[in-house]
């Protein structure tokens, strides 16, 4: 007897699958924006689109989803995930040196933008909770599609990029609030309002300390103890089973599964396994992301739009207009140029995909009627929509402004590491030399190794060393691969180094590669697989003792160095000779073979 499976939710999730698989790759390559892609596939194929024809067309059951919670609970993940990454990319030390911004021009945006919006939704006669909670949902802008333009059209280290990057790392703060404050208002529970806040927030307290010492004190011998394996396999299974288990350690206590998910991000940003971490959780976050972006796409009701569209334009351009002018006035206000503050504006004027986590999260405890509901998130939605082409207005007026100023002081703090740095692989005794020369000459660089408890002593000696193994294309582009001006690869072993090589040269056929060999015959190799330079160990061992001996033979110092730069000039240029001459000869053979 053949098993029986749930024919509806596996159809479901293979229509989701499908749009990430074809229509996804199709919107990238048509140059538009992947969530935008999401958006549009799940308005187009949810319930509310294509599904509500299949009654009088039933082969589209294939085709669209027939119902939205079959997909919902991964969908789930991805705002969970999302959050972890936040959680991952914020330290104490960015924290506060871009307090300023965070707390002073994003906090001021939240809590005006907030209040302001609330006091026009109650004016309409909505009840002061359902006001508050659109209003809080309205102010907030879409991280993932606006810091998706910025790093696509290289503006994270402009002024803009890093203000709207300050404004949105506030938003995602005021996230956890509003979703307690939500959980809140729905939980029906006797008592005054402020009771249940009391209560709501020491059941909060009490779980975020408990995932702070359970992660201080587990989290780094897990990590060790799995880094020791040198499993990727394992690395995965830990990083996933940290990240939903303080999700559901924070579900348990009554609060989302985001907000475990950030505290635990929080706890790894200082570690050593940041970087291994990154690399591991970006495909998931990006697929998840996804469907929860499609699940978003379902909720729009292209219906609503078409009964009232131009009500619905107004409210879009009205929303967007509001918001943009109190982010300018604001922008203004904290010193930034007109050029920063009309792009942030226009950026940040639309609304947010945690907007509707937070109305769908009150609509499911029944606090926001649905029918509103529906029509606030088709607004929303349709925001969203026009953020590239709002982006591409901002430049449009800037251009025509005066030119860009200087980066102002406090935007130092990048949200990621400063591009043009090195990064060197392995840190043994090679690698502690020479990241001691880099930092003599101030070049920034980014030091790795696949020893976990190397590491770890490493870090306790005070030298910001990463936990990652160097062959694997996503730990390399978390060390910022594809910024980097250098890669200095340290490591002894020879068929390591191979791998670490190609591995970069397929990322970045431009970046300087240096590469220790262990003699002429490997750095010969090695040169013919793409590095720029190579340090044959046996080389510069008789170099060294040559200078050594020629110099306590009383030959003067500075002739010595000169001929010792001279002889290793020759043997570098020999060996890159030969390797071409090898790549010829392989490449002959191989056009005879075929001949043949």
């Amino acid at each position: 007897m053949a098993p029986t499976i749930n024919i509806p939710v596996y159809s479901d999730a293979l229509v989701v699958l499908g749009t990430a698989g074809v229509v996804i790759p199709l919107v990238r390559y048509l140059g538009l924006n992947p969530v935008l892609g999401y958006l549009g596939a799940g308005a187009l194929l949810g319930p509310l689109g294509l599904g509500s024809f299949i009654d009088k067309l039933p082969f589209l059951y294939w085709f669209t989803v027939v119902d939205a919670k079959n997909v919902s609970g991964i969908a789930e993940l991805g705002v969970v995930f999302l959050l972890f990454l936040i959680g991952l990319e914020l330290s104490y030390d960015r924290l506060l040196s871009m307090r300023r911004l965070v707390f002073g021009l994003g906090g001021s945006q939240v809590v005006i933008t907030s209040c302001l919006l609330s006091l026009i939704i109650a004016w309409t006669g909505q009840a002061p909770s359902v006001a508050v909670i659109l209003g809080a949902c309205l102010a907030l802008s879409s991280t993932a599609i606006v810091l998706e333009i910025l790093a696509a059209h290289g503006e994270l280290p402009t002024g803009a990029g890093r203000a709207s990057f300050s404004i949105l790392l506030a938003q995602d703060l005021a996230v956890i609030p509003i979703l307690i404050f939500v959980s809140i208002i729905g939980s029906n529970t006797e008592g005054s309002l402020a009771t249940n806040i009391g209560i709501t927030l020491a059941h909060a307290a009490m779980a975020i300390a408990l995932i702070v010492l359970v992660g201080r004190v587990v989290l780094r011998p897990l990590f060790r103890l799995v880094g020791s394996m040198e499993s990727l396999e394992l690395l995965t299974a830990a990083v996933l089973f940290v990240i939903i288990g303080t999700g559901v350690l924070a579900a348990v206590e009554g609060l989302s599964m985001a907000l475990g998910a950030f505290v635990a991000g929080l706890l790894l940003a200082e570690t050593e396994y940041r970087k291994a971490v990154e690399a591991i959780v970006e495909p998931f976050k990006g697929l998840l992301l996804g469907i929860f972006f499609f699940t978003v796409g379902m909720t729009i009701d292209v219906r609503e739009i078409a009964r009232d569209p131009l009500t619905i334009l107004a409210l879009v351009s009205g929303l967007i207009a509001f918001k943009a002018a109190i982010i300018i006035a604001l922008s203004k206000a904290f010193g930034q140029s007109w050029r920063v503050a009309i792009e942030t504006g226009f950026l940040l004027g639309p609304g947010g995909e945690f907007a509707f986590v937070a109305i769908g999260l009150a609509k499911s405890l029944g606090l926001i009627d649905p029918v509103l509901s529906s029509f606030v998130l088709a607004v929303t939605s349709l925001t969203m929509v026009l953020i590239p082409a709002l982006s591409a207005a901002a430049r449009q007026i800037n251009s025509r402004m005066e030119p860009p100023k200087k980066i102002d002081a406090t935007l130092k703090a990048a949200p990621r590491e400063q591009h043009k740095h090195a990064i060197v692989v392995g840190h043994g005794r090679v690698g502690k030399v020479v990241t001691s020369f880099l930092k003599e000459h101030n070049i920034p660089y980014i030091a790795t190794d696949r020893d976990a408890a190397s590491v770890t002593e490493e870090r306790k000696n005070g030298h910001e060393v990463y936990f990652g193994d160097a062959t694997h294309a996503a730990f390399m582009k978390a060390c910022g691969i594809m910024e980097a001006a250098a890669v200095i690869v340290t490591v002894g072993s020879h068929s390591n180094v191979d791998a670490i090589v190609l591995g970069v040269r397929k990322l970045r056929a431009d970046v300087l590669i240096v590469a220790r060999a262990r003699d002429t015959e490997h750095a010969r190799h090695l040169y013919a697989i793409g590095v720029t330079d190579a340090v044959p160990e046996t080389v510069e061992a008789s170099l060294q003792i040559s200078e050594a001996a020629l110099v306590g033979l009383g030959i003067p110092a500075g002739y010595v160095i000169a001929s010792v730069h001279e002889k290793r000039d020759q043997f570098r240029a020999e060996l890159r000779d030969a390797a071409k001459e090898d790549v010829r000869q392989r490449a002959k053979s191989k056009r005879s073979a075929t001949q043949k």
